[in-house]
């Protein structure tokens, strides 16, 4: 069956006359067909057949970047597919994995303990602290550190669930919104020129409002589900201490912030590395060495003891790695195709977001971007939508300054949609299913994927309203 599909596909691809023009105006609309059936893959799949995903999420992965990769090496030749596979895999994977790998390593070797009383106060103020904590060591990082705290917490109050998606909302998501580490979509732009404290001055508001309103709602749930169960604080006969373990990996974190500023600001006298044609500039090699080094050193240094505390395990990050590089490789056809324009197949999602005049519909960057990266993922939904937006900036400028000083309310709207809108369902962000899996282990009753979706469209959706009407 594999073999039919991937020859069905070289048929289509057979059929298309030799080069015209640029890649993106030859490729036809279903050359995003593996794209598609990634993201769909990943949405509908783990639902539906759970145990065949988990021992085979990464052969479907695999199986898609094929479909892809074969066809356009029997239709543009083995040096171009090369050409666009190093492109891909160079410049933007291998950067995005290190970054998560890092985050995810170093925040597994620290461990917050202590007695912690599961009151409205104590849970607010730990969303509070995980919502600005995550933009600064990823929203993995904020979500791995505090999830089992705010468990432990509650652990003798009736009413959980509403806590933990709170959490989902704010600390592994609307959190990450102030710089490049906090979420992957902010980290793709960075990689793609978006200055590192662009985000922090762009979004600091709506994500300010966003988040005071959504925790001043989770405070006032949270005191009535409270009073309703009459929790009273239980005097544990040995109240261990409040303090953290692991307190090295501080450190590192700083280590990785550094990293990734240096990278964007240093501008060595060496030319670059050129690989078939790809240009590696020395800044990012030295990062990713340095993202390499860091997460060695927080592996090795730390005890196991906290690790295993932590429950830590290496298959969230096996998993986010094998899914992340189909998912690189299938976009290839559909980022091509967006930099055609209005020559591209995908003429008509440029003109949906186009007003008559040609200039951007920033409201409709900003619920596109976010209904998609709910439902799909938005790491490549914010990549779609960046490059429909910079579609038209001129080559002298470049598509990064081109959003950044020509139009960024509409970058802002993209960036927007994708961070914020990723929480409105398990799979629209990598840590919320690990949240969910998480609370899972420890006996809590967590919503169904379109219970969840209740809650979002009851709880987020005004607040994306007010946002949408206020700010974009």
């Amino acid at each position: 069956m594999k073999i039919k599909n991937i020859l069905l596909i070289y048929v289509l691809f057979s059929s298309i006359s030799a080069s015209t023009g640029s890649l993106g105006e030859d490729l036809p609309l279903f050359s995003i067909i593996p794209f598609i059936g990634i993201l769909l893959s990943i949405a509908v799949v783990p639902l539906v057949a759970p145990m065949f995903w988990h021992h085979n999420f990464g052969k479907l992965s695999a199986f898609w970047a094929i479909s892809f990769l074969i066809p356009f090496i029997l239709w543009r030749g083995f040096d171009e597919a090369l050409h666009q596979f190093l492109h891909v895999i160079l410049l933007e994977y291998i950067p995005f994995i290190l970054l998560l790998l890092a985050l995810f390593t170093i925040s597994g070797g620290i461990r917050l303990k202590g007695y912690l009383a599961g009151t409205p106060k104590v849970n607010t103020l730990i969303l509070f602290i995980g919502t600005a904590l995550a933009s600064w060591m990823g929203t993995t990082g904020a979500a791995m550190l505090l999830i089992r705290p705010i468990l432990r917490s509650n652990k003798n109050r009736k009413n959980k669930v509403h806590t933990i998606i709170f959490f989902i909302f704010l600390v592994a998501n609307i959190g990450g919104s102030l710089t490049p580490l906090g979420d992957p979509p902010l980290f793709l732009g960075f990689l793609h020129g978006i200055n590192f404290f662009w985000t922090a001055k762009a979004l600091f508001l709506p994500m300010l409002v966003s988040s005071l309103i959504l925790l001043s709602v989770y405070f006032l749930l949270d005191t009535y589900y409270c009073k309703k169960e009459k929790y009273t604080v239980k005097v544990d006969e040995y109240k261990e201490p409040l303090s953290i373990d692991g307190k090295g990996n501080f450190i590192l974190l700083g280590g990785v912030l550094f990293a990734v500023l240096v990278s964007g600001f240093w501008k060595p006298l060496f030319n670059d590395i050129t690989i078939h044609g790809i240009h590696l500039k020395i800044p990012n090699i030295m990062r990713d060495i340095s993202l390499l080094l860091l997460t060695g050193l927080s592996w090795r240094y730390t005890d196991m003891k906290i690790r295993n505390q932590n429950g830590f395990t290496w298959f969230p990050i096996l998993e986010v790695a094998k899914l992340f590089a189909g998912i690189f490789i299938t976009i290839i056809p559909a980022i091509s195709i967006l930099h055609a324009g209005t020559n591209g197949a995908l003429a008509a999602i440029i003109q949906l977001v186009t007003d008559n005049s040609g200039n951007p519909v920033n409201s409709m960057y900003f619920w596109l971007t976010g209904l998609l990266s709910g439902f799909l993922d938005n790491a490549p939904t914010y990549l779609v939508f960046f490059n429909i937006a910079g579609s038209v900036a001129p080559e002298s400028i470049g598509i990064a300054n081109y959003l950044m000083h020509e139009i960024p309310d509409t970058l802002m709207a993209i960036s927007l949609g994708a961070v914020f809108m990723g929480a409105m369902t398990y799979i629209g962000n990598a840590p919320n299913f690990m949240v969910k899996s998480i609370a899972e282990e420890n006996d809590i009753p967590m919503p169904s994927f379109f219970g969840f979706i209740i809650w979002s469209l009851l709880i987020l959706i005004p607040v994306f309203i007010i946002v949408n009407i206020t700010m974009i």
